[in-house]
């Protein structure tokens, strides 16, 4: 008895083994941070405490707002953000961890509307450091898995590109007060890399 439980135990652990060892290679996980001329504070009230407004610094989000009975940035707060008029694709997220003091929060995709993502396997990680009075370090580590999974690759690199736009358009935000958008990012952007 005691050698068919050992055989058993023996089975299982390779088994589960071999399921993480999957699981981990299907993983993706992308970083993109920013240097902003602005205090940390400053750049924490813009991406996190207005967490629901989105839209006003993001060039592909045309909406966004608090849902579920939120009003600000907080552990359990949810947003949706429409990627067009129709409101066909779109994300509905959630803040799963809060830390303001070390100014960190966790952010979890709940739904996914045709967007490239697995909602159960996609979560991203913003961080914003002082550098001094008015400098600050912008970061964001996405980890995702792409639903089909062959599009992981892909999506990347598109994930990529979409939070170095997000980055700038937080800056050009925060700068301005303008809101941002898919019409007036090509000319911001523009003047950002002739500066």
């Amino acid at each position: 008895m005691k050698n068919l439980l050992m055989i058993l135990f023996i089975q299982l652990l390779a088994i589960s083994t071999m399921n993480s060892q999957s699981m981990a290679k299907r993983f993706h996980t992308l970083e993109v941070s920013r240097e902003m001329p602005f205090s940390a504070e400053t750049v924490w009230k813009a991406v996190a405490e207005d967490y629901g407004n989105i839209a006003n610094a993001h060039p592909k989000i045309i909406a966004s707002g608090y849902t579920a009975g939120a009003l600000k940035g907080e552990k359990g707060a949810q947003r949706f953000c429409y990627f067009n008029e129709k409101q066909t694709q779109s994300v509905t997220e959630q803040i799963v961890d809060w830390d303001p003091k070390n100014m960190t929060f966790v952010n979890r995709i709940l739904e996914a509307k045709r967007f490239p993502v697995n909602p159960d396997n996609t979560r991203a990680t913003y961080r914003v450091e002082a550098l001094d009075d008015n400098r600050s370090l912008v970061s964001m580590t996405m980890e995702f898995r792409t639903k089909p999974a062959f599009m992981g690759p892909l999506a990347k690199g598109q994930f990529r590109n979409l939070l170095e736009d997000y980055f700038i358009a937080v800056e050009h935000h925060i700068r301005t007060g303008e809101q941002v958008n898919g019409e007036n990012f090509k000319a911001i952007k523009k003047k950002h890399f002739s500066e």
